[in-house]
C-alpha cells in the first residue's frame, strides 16, 4: 500500500483551512481517507466564535473516526453523524443557523478487500484510477451550474479591475447571491450544521479490483485542471502518482504566480489553500 499527502496554505500569513487525513484500521483490511476544504467567510460576523480551521479539524476528525471505526455505517451516515457531533460541540456558544456558520466541502473514500466506497460534497474532487490507466473523476457539479443570473454576476465581478472599489462592491453583491443558494434547493450543499445535507452528497462504490489508485483534491489543487487547464484529470493522476502530491501543488503555485491578477485565468482567490491525498490501496 502507498499513501502520500501534501497540503499548503494559499497565503502563508493565514491559517490553512483544509483538512487531510488517512486511517488504516488495526485489522489491516482496508482504510479510509477524508479531505475537507473549509469555506472562507467574508469579513464580518458569521455567528461563530470558532475559526474555520477549528471547524474543519473537528468535522474531519469525527468523519475519519466514524468512517474508519464504524464500518457498519455508510459514508453518508458517517458524515451525518460527524456533522451532528461537530454542531453539538459549539451549539451552546454559536449561532449555527447563520448563513456563514463554518462549513466545508467533503471528500471521503473507504476501501476494503472487496469494494471502494466514495462520497463527494461540493467542489472538491476524487479521482478513481482504473487498472488500464483510465481515470474517472467523481464531481459534485452543482456549484458549476448555478442559475444564469448568478453566473452573470460572477462574470461581471471578474471583468472589473482587481483591487478596485467597483470590484469589491460587485463581489459583495455576488457573494450575497451565492449565499442564498448555499444549502438550498436549486443551489449547492456544504457540510455545516445540518446533518441532512449528507444525503445530498455524490456517493457510490466500485469493486476493489477495478481501482488502482485514489487521488483526492481540494479545489485549490484541482485548479491545475479546472482553472489553469494545464492537463486532464488523467494527466493530473499521472503527475501525482509519478512525482507525488507536492509536485501538483508546486505546479499550481507556479501557475498562480504567472497570473497574479487572475487576468488570464479568472478565479475567486489569486492563491488558494491546496491539499492532495494519494493512495494505492
Amino acid at each position: 500500500m502507498r499513501i502520500e499527502l501534501a497540503t499548503g496554505p494559499g497565503d502563508p500569513q493565514r491559517p490553512n483551512e483544509d483538512y487531510a487525513s488517512v486511517a488504516l484500521p488495526a485489522t489491516g483490511q482496508g482504510g479510509v481517507l477524508v479531505l475537507l476544504d473549509g469555506v472562507t467567510p467574508p469579513d464580518g460576523d458569521y455567528g461563530c466564535v470558532h475559526s474555520v480551521p477549528w471547524f474543519t479539524a473537528r468535522l474531519g476528525g469525527a468523519m475519519l473516526e466514524l468512517s474508519g471505526s464504524h464500518r457498519d455505517m455508510t459514508l453518508t451516515e458517517a458524515l451525518a453523524a460527524a456533522i451532528s457531533r461537530t454542531a453539538d460541540a459549539h451549539r451552546a456558544s454559536c449561532d449555527l443557523s447563520h448563513t456563514r456558520t463554518p462549513q466545508a466541502t467533503v471528500v471521503a473514500a473507504r476501501w476494503s478487500e472487496r469494494t471502494v466506497e466514495h462520497l463527494v460534497l461540493s467542489d472538491s474532487v476524487l479521482l478513481l484510477e482504473h487498472p488500464d490507466g483510465s481515470v474517472h473523476p467523481v464531481l459534485d457539479a452543482r456549484l458549476d451550474t448555478l442559475p444564469p443570473a448568478v453566473r452573470a454576476r460572477r462574470d461581471a465581478v471578474r471583468a472589473l479591475p482587481r483591487g478596485s472599489a467597483e470590484r469589491a462592491a460587485a463581489g459583495r453583491e455576488y457573494g450575497r447571491a451565492v449565499e442564498t443558494l448555499r444549502n438550498a434547493e436549486g443551489g449547492f450543499f456544504t457540510a455545516a450544521a445540518d446533518p441532512s445535507v449528507a444525503a445530498r452528497a455524490v456517493t457510490g462504490s466500485t469493486p476493489r479490483s477495478e481501482v488502482r489508485s485514489l487521488t483526492a483534491l481540494t479545489d485549490g489543487a484541482g485548479r491545475w485542471v479546472e482553472v489553469f487547464r494545464e492537463g486532464s484529470w488523467t494527466e493530473c493522476t499521472a503527475l501525482v502518482a509519478g512525482q507525488g502530491p507536492q509536485a501538483l501543488i508546486d505546479r499550481v503555485r507556479t501557475a498562480e504566480a504567472a497570473d497574479p491578477e487572475g487576468l488570464a485565468h479568472p478565479r475567486g482567490k489569486a492563491r488558494d489553500d491546496a491539499s492532495v491525498i494519494f493512495v494505492m490501496p
